[in-house]
């Protein structure tokens, strides 16, 4: 699938090559704290030589410790995200990576200028951002997203999608709250399904692309339980209904 809209991002060649080089090496310059952010979240700069690109810095040692996700993992979670949708070739989380800053290891992903007002609630009935929103739905079934609220998807402009804040994914226990239930009972498009089959004949290959890169940031069993919710979605062949036996939205929704 070709995310549609316009990237705001470059996907693949020397441009993607130039700007992962500059996420993984560029020395950080940080700019500020996000204040509204649940853990130390940064605003910062990664630079080399004339390049340099705006990013976000999640420092693993700023992370609040969580009862129900292993302390110290949620930077690991934002890069194994953003491994899995590029790996599904849907171009909505923003390129990531795992390396040390200013405050240690953390997760830094490419900062990417929208309109914060413009979330999930002001545009899930403008038919430009259906097709994302669906994938953005499928994306969040599969990684088990925790905590998928309205301010988490953000809109870029032309039917695009920037979805942020993919910690409190990966869990091996069904932990979905989303706000996304708006295909609920609806088939999944051939298209978005033969992306998941895709991804789903890779992860049951052991030395396939996406366990290899997901080795290192996830447990075992987090992978194989990636692969068995991609699996069961791609049998049912529809979206699914909200559980009734426990909460399935965010708090806050936004």
């Amino acid at each position: 699938m070709t995310t549609p809209g316009v990237t705001p991002w470059p996907t693949d060649g020397p441009e993607y090559d130039r700007l992962l080089h500059l996420l993984e090496h560029g020395a950080l310059t940080l700019a500020g704290v996000i204040p509204w952010s649940s853990n130390y979240t940064f605003l910062a700069e990664a630079a080399e030589g004339e390049q340099a690109v705006r990013v976000i810095y999640k420092p693993i040692r700023g992370e609040q410790p969580l009862w129900d996700f292993p302390r110290g993992t949620l930077a690991k979670r934002e890069t194994a995200a953003y491994a899995v949708c590029r790996t599904l070739g849907w171009e909505l989380v923003p390129p990531t990576v795992l390396r040390r800053g200013p405050h240690g290891r953390g997760s830094v992903q490419l900062f990417v200028d929208v309109d914060q007002n413009a979330h999930f609630f002001t545009f899930r009935d403008d038919p430009a951002f259906r097709r994302n929103l669906q994938a953005l739905c499928l994306f969040d079934i599969i990684t088990n997203n925790a905590d998928r609220k309205g301010g988490h998807c953000l809109a870029a402009g032309d039917g695009r999608i920037v979805a942020i804040d993919q910690g409190l994914c990966f869990h091996v226990e069904d932990k979905l709250r989303t706000v996304i239930w708006d295909f609920a009972g609806e088939p999944i498009p051939a298209d978005l399904a033969a992306d998941l089959a895709r991804l789903a004949a890779d992860l049951a290959q052991p030395d396939g692309s996406a366990p290899k890169t997901l080795a290192a940031l996830l447990y075992r069993g987090e992978i194989a339980a990636l692969a068995a919710r991609t699996a069961a979605l791609l049998a049912a062949g529809r979206f699914p209904t909200p559980p009734e036996d426990r909460r399935p939205y965010p708090w806050p929704l936004v």
